[in-house]
């Protein structure tokens, strides 16, 4: 079973940064590690549907949405069994409890196509 365990959120202010971190362990029940699996980060506000807010491929293609587009990036480190997102330029918007999930399927960033998922990490921008 593939177990997610985000790191790295917590309170700041407009315009500030944070860098949260997923670090993935065990394998599917067909034996496929992190590195076989997309890779994303999603978000949920309060009253709000969880949505999609970064999403990264096996061969690390990108999938932003407009909203995050030029302050949000997503990476892997496959080495280290560890995704990140690294956010700038935070707006009050984008507080929310943010989830890092992983997939088997290829292709698709809908919420109902991850099959591992954290437990989320929240982030509270100020205004």
């Amino acid at each position: 079973q593939v177990q997610l365990v985000e790191a790295g959120g917590g309170l700041v202010h407009s315009g500030d940064s944070l860098r949260l971190s997923c670090l993935a362990s065990g394998r599917t029940a067909t034996g496929m590690t992190m590195d076989k699996l997309r890779m994303a980060w999603f978000r949920q506000a309060p009253g709000m549907e969880r949505e999609v807010v970064a999403g990264i491929g096996i061969l690390e293609t990108t999938y932003y949405i407009d909203s995050v587009k030029g302050r949000f990036t997503i990476t892997r480190e496959n080495a280290k069994n560890t995704l990140y997102l690294q956010m700038d330029s935070l707006k009050s918007d984008d507080t929310a409890v943010y989830y890092c999930a992983a997939t088997r399927a290829p292709m698709g960033w809908a919420s109902n196509g991850f099959d591992y998922w954290g437990q989320g990490t929240q982030v509270t921008v100020s205004s």
